[in-house]
């Protein structure tokens, strides 16, 4: 099931993203449950993707709408 919920591809498991993992306050590393002090690069064998920590990317902005696209 993890598989469908996380392509790996395109999102690697990183500390930054882990459920056992918080950033510090300074924000260069990782407080993790498990292994300490982390770099939010890092990943260890009790990685947990949480998907509210992972920041989305971007959205293209849509043109503008022209009124004379809704005329009769």
């Amino acid at each position: 099931m993890n598989s469908r919920l996380l392509n790996k591809k395109k999102y690697p498991p990183k500390c930054a993203y882990c459920a056992k993992g918080r950033l510090s306050p300074n924000g260069n590393e990782v407080l993790c449950k498990k292994m300490g002090i982390m770099t939010p690069d890092d990943c260890c064998r009790s990685y947990r993707y949480d998907v509210l920590k992972r920041e989305p990317y971007n959205q293209a902005l849509l043109p503008e709408a022209d009124p004379k696209d809704f005329e009769l």
